[in-house]
């Protein structure tokens, strides 16, 4: 029995690249009679390369959860997958969706939080702190007898993306330096962006063969996936240089000037700039001090993507511009 199968907020990063898989990958798409992709931005790029895949495309109009929960019973979806979107009222809409997910009977029901949300002070990380908020109420359906939602739950607590330190790419280049403001000290584990839609898209189409089929293998799980290195400021620019052939410099900036550096060259809004600053406060704090992995390999069978390969991929973006001599 394959999957009927809805993915929120496909106009994102996080749900194209797991909509890709799910569609392209054979031994995903086997497993997929159907997917729906809700979307709050019809017009957005990559709404088009998704119809061409074969993705049903839905407007999502938050909001009125009445309305919500038609759209979700109209889809015939018996697996969801809540990814929340980058706006100022993610947590918001993400809840409405746990709720309609609930009142609509969705057997099984995916959720992409945030590693470290567990750890946040909601003074201190308030973008942090609130994917405790949505998991709580999503974990609060199961054993609820008066649905068919909650006895199959997986929530997948996704690192901090290796992909923001791209966002550094000009004083790499020009001044030889990786900025960031997590401390002399703190380490954390960056985590490659394709890695989490691949988690994502195993746990998705995969089979509870013990029992219904439509259950998630892993069921009612809390996987936490970090990147499979511990890094320190000093330490990961050092894995950057041996990778992309050249010298960078770690440089502890002050959360105010991180503040700035985003705000001017990063094309995310203003949440999710927030949200990246709540994650280096975490680890000013030693929060962020470890790693894991273990879900990823069992779900996937494969390793985790390595920071060298990271590095390697983006050498050209990453890599100091050669001085021009007098």
């Amino acid at each position: 029995m394959s999957r009927n199968i809805c993915l929120t907020a496909v106009e994102g990063q996080t749900g194209f690249l797991v909509a890709e898989l799910l569609m392209k990958e054979s031994k995903f798409s086997s497993q997929v009679d159907s997917l729906t992709g809700l979307t709050m931005n019809p017009s957005a790029p990559k709404i088009k390369e998704l119809e061409s895949l074969g993705v049903n495309v839905v407007t999502h109009k938050p909001g009125r959860e009445r309305a919500v929960i038609t759209t979700l019973k109209q889809t015939g979806c018996d697996t969801i997958c809540l990814i929340p979107p980058t706006r100022l009222d993610k947590c918001e809409i993400t809840l409405e969706l746990v709720h309609a997910a609930k009142k609509a009977g969705v057997p099984s029901v995916l959720l992409i939080s945030s590693a470290g949300c567990d750890y946040a002070d909601p003074v201190r990380q308030p973008r942090l702190r609130q994917f405790i908020d949505i998991e709580t109420a999503m974990l609060s359906t199961k054993g609820d007898t008066g649905t068919a939602t909650g006895h199959s739950v997986c929530i997948i607590r996704a690192g901090f993306y290796a992909e923001n330190l791209l966002l550094y790419s000009e004083q790499a280049k020009v001044e030889s330096v990786l900025p960031l403001p997590i401390g002399e000290s703190n380490k954390f584990a960056p985590v490659a962006l394709g890695n989490v839609p691949h988690l994502a898209a195993h746990v998705l189409a995969g089979k509870d063969r013990t029992r219904r089929k439509r259950k998630f293998a892993d069921r009612s799980s809390v996987p936490v996936y970090l990147g499979p290195l511990l890094y320190a400021g000093d330490e990961l620019p050092e894995a950057a240089s041996k990778a992309i052939g050249a010298t960078l410099d770690f440089e502890n900036i002050p959360i105010s000037e991180a503040k700035r550096i985003l705000s001017v060259q990063s094309e995310s809004d203003k949440l999710e700039q927030e949200y990246i600053l709540d994650y280096y406060s975490l680890v000013r704090e030693g929060k962020t001090n470890y790693v894991a992995t273990t879900a990823f390999q069992f779900v996937t069978g494969v390793q985790a993507t390595e920071p060298d390969e990271f590095f390697k991929l983006y050498a050209a973006e990453l890599r100091p511009r050669k001085k021009v001599k007098a």
